[in-house]
């Protein structure tokens, strides 16, 4: 390694390290005081909160490194041009290129984090956290799991089983339960396509109802909707239910996958698929940028300018990603391009802005 890498490095890093620390920082202290009230009104112990937001830790460095990795660029290409390193370094011989291997090289490294931890990571310490907040916490009785892709849930009618529980609007999809009696005798098993919360009731639609009696045959009954007295509320499937941001990519596309063949509508968790390589990815795109923006002008830069071009494309990046996402959710545009929405955009500016900059 070259003496001139290892200085880059070294300035690049440093920066890395003082943004990531601020950012994490900040966020822990916007999401303490947003859940303040929540562990106040519970009487949640010093050792429930900080083992909560320790286990939060995780998700909040993999969505603050993009951020930090832009900052860090321009800051450091900034810090070097305003004082003319840049310059004397071009005035060797050596390319712009050549300068930001170093930086470039860091940035797809941190895009590997970024997916190491959202893959093995985050899903673990997320489940950790929740279980905190809604069981520990709140004291809410967490009576199912999620194995194998479904919501299984010991219910005071029975045993249930679900296919897929939106979380968004209350609905139940691939419903089966299984009615027992003290003796854990099957009585009854309901089967049905779907079910609606709605106006405190749940709303069962497509049913095959089984009625099971001693020495006789199963008594079948279909109805093409009911409601079912099922003391549950979609509340009570959130502590069971696992969150698409829970999921790493590996286990949302075997999700995807049963949804597919069961004739489940799979759209808005493939935008999530796509969206995770299109994240993870985003480093290396907001580094180009953030290492090229700042040498349009050579006397340009600054730690303030830095800081505030950040800011400014960072905000712009999500506003554009989330944008591509909502889209894509919706069936407005293909699952790939809502989620590459961003990147594409962005990469094109990066590739303008690089053709700009004198090498």
């Amino acid at each position: 390694m070259k003496v001139l890498d290892r200085y880059l490095i070294d300035e690049y890093l440093g920066n890395l390290l003082l943004i990531i620390l601020s950012l994490v920082s900040l966020f822990l202290i916007i999401d303490f005081f947003e859940k303040f009230r929540m562990f106040l009104s519970n009487h949640a112990t010093f050792g429930q909160i900080g083992s909560y937001f320790l286990f939060r830790l995780p998700m909040m460095v993999s969505q603050m490194l993009p951020a930090a990795i832009l900052l860090a660029s321009l800051v450091t290409c900034g810090y070097l041009s305003r004082h003319n390193e840049i310059t004397a370094m071009k005035a060797n011989g050596i390319s712009l290129y050549r300068i930001a291997l170093p930086v470039l090289t860091i940035a797809v490294m941190t895009s590997l984090l970024i997916f190491f931890l959202s893959e093995w990571v985050t899903p673990y310490t997320n489940d950790k956290a929740e279980n905190i907040r809604l069981v520990e916490v709140q004291k809410r009785t967490s009576m199912g799991s999620f194995k194998q892709d479904q919501i299984w849930y010991r219910g005071q009618k029975g045993i249930y089983n679900f296919r897929l529980f939106d979380a968004r609007t209350g609905t139940l999809h691939g419903i089966t339960i299984h009615y027992l009696d003290r003796k854990m005798n099957l009585v009854m098993r309901l089967d049905a396509e779907r079910g609606e919360w709605t106006e405190g009731r749940w709303l069962f639609h497509n049913i095959l109802l089984t009625r099971f009696n001693d020495g006789a045959f199963p008594v079948l009954s279909k109805m093409r909707q009911q409601i079912v007295d099922l003391p549950e509320r979609p509340s009570d499937f959130q502590v069971v239910q696992k969150d698409v941001a829970a999921m790493g990519y590996i286990e949302l596309k075997r999700y995807i996958r049963k949804l597919q063949t069961e004739g489940y509508d799979a759209t808005r968790y493939i935008v999530e698929l796509h969206g995770k390589i299109a994240f993870s990815l985003v480093s290396i795109i907001l580094a180009v940028i953030g290492f090229s923006f700042p040498l349009r002008s050579e006397r340009s830069g600054g730690i303030a300018q830095g800081i505030g071009a950040g800011l400014v494309i960072g905000f712009s990046y999500w506003l554009v990603y989330a944008f591509g996402m909502s889209l894509g959710r919706s069936g407005t545009l293909p699952p790939f391009i809502a989620a590459w929405f961003a990147n594409i955009l962005f990469v094109a500016a990066s590739i303008l802005l690089m053709g700009r900059v004198k090498t």
